[in-house]
């Protein structure tokens, strides 16, 4: 069984259509999804969907491009992470595309995030574009190797793959490795080391080729995993099982939350 480890549910596109989502997922054999928390204001939709549906799984934390919502402490972090649907802290991390002018602030929130999974114990969800050097840099000055965690939709270069395995990061595979001109995505997918690969949809964006251009969702997994298994010369069974094992490795908490 595949598990799509990083989407949004709880976004416009997908939550009105959470029956035919749960039903593509079975017919593809997408065990679990996790539901990506990005604001303290919208947290309750996606506990919600998790504590309603078994399949579905939550994590807390406000995205390094929210503005003008309430910003979290520690202590908030910690205790939404006490939620027993919850098995990690982010989506978290620094994003220069949109914040080019000010980005003291998100620097600021990372470093809160970054504590609370450490305090917390569990792992973080982290996103970084176009500032992976400070993105690592703060990983190392705050101990994120301590929380541990997965840089999701990953779209770095491999020497940047590098550094967050060296941190004891897990380095996850979105729709983008199956399109056709990110070769740089794609050749990191044949070199991160099988035991430390995810795989997700970062749903409702992202659809992978052949949904390419239409609304994502968690059971497009698949298409995900076949394209990075093809690259990599494995067989579809093979780069399920690793996935799955590192998902639960990684979430060791998840196993027995989606057999309830």
């Amino acid at each position: 069984m595949l598990i799509d480890s990083h989407c949004h549910l709880d976004f416009p596109d997908l939550s009105e259509k959470i029956a035919p989502i749960l039903a593509l997922m079975k017919d593809n054999e997408v065990a679990c999804a996790v539901c990506i928390g990005v604001s303290l204001e919208d947290l309750g939709r996606v506990l919600a969907l998790a504590e309603r549906w078994p399949a579905i799984l939550a994590s807390v934390g406000v995205h390094p491009e929210a503005t003008g919502g309430r910003e979290p402490s520690v202590g908030d972090l910690v205790e939404l992470a006490r939620h027993p649907r919850v098995i990690a802290i982010g989506e978290t991390g620094l994003d220069y595309y949109w914040h080019k002018d000010a980005p003291e602030w998100q620097r600021e929130r990372f470093r809160t995030h970054i504590r609370a999974a450490r305090e917390a114990h569990k792992p973080l969800v982290i996103h970084t574009r176009e500032a992976a050097a400070d993105t690592l840099r703060l990983m190392q000055e705050e101990g994120a190797a301590a929380a541990g965690g997965v840089m999701h939709c990953f779209t770095e270069s491999w020497q940047v793959a590098e550094q967050a395995l060296e941190q004891g990061f897990y380095i996850s595979m979105s729709g983008i490795v199956t399109f056709k001109k990110a070769e740089i995505v794609r050749d990191v997918a044949q070199r991160v080391p099988l035991d430390r690969l995810l795989v997700e949809t970062d749903s409702p964006y992202l659809s992978p080729v052949p949904y390419r251009g239409k609304t994502n969702q968690p059971g497009y997994v698949k298409h995900v995993a076949e394209e990075v298994a093809r690259l990599r010369g494995l067989t579809y069974e093979d780069l399920v099982d690793a996935t799955t094992e590192n998902f639960f490795r990684l979430f060791p908490e998840a196993r027995s939350k989606i057999a309830q």
